[in-house]
């Protein structure tokens, strides 16, 4: 079965970036632009095994988005990593409060997003 999974990055390059990167490891990629974007993909599409969202984004940011996805009975146990340029430990402590299950710092590495994302996934 192949792992759907719903990035979330108001960057066209960074949303390139991991779509190429799972799409390549033989990994359903959903993309949206922002946080609101993000949660009417996540209403039109299968469930996720896994979500990817930035921090920092217009109109819904990604502690708006957690909370959000985190509030809807059927994605309460759905992986989210936090994929963004920042690295404070407040920032990492205020997503996993929202229900972050981690955190990878930009630029990432693709042979450790897939090797995360198969891990919170399976």
């Amino acid at each position: 079965m192949t792992l759907q999974v719903l990035a979330v990055d108001d960057s066209r390059t960074m949303r390139d970036m991991v779509r190429l990167t799972l799409t390549n490891a033989g990994i359903d990629a959903h993309l949206a632009e922002d946080g609101l974007h993000g949660l009417e993909v996540l209403e039109d599409m299968p469930r996720p095994d896994a979500i990817i969202t930035d921090i920092n984004m217009p109109r819904m940011d990604g502690f708006g988005f957690i909370d959000a996805v985190r509030a809807m009975p059927t994605h309460r146990a759905t992986p989210i990593l936090v994929l963004t340029t920042e690295s404070a430990d407040t920032m990492k402590h205020r997503a996993r409060d929202a229900g972050a299950t981690g955190w990878i710092v930009k630029p990432f590495d693709p042979a450790k997003l897939v090797k995360v994302v198969k891990m919170v996934a399976g």
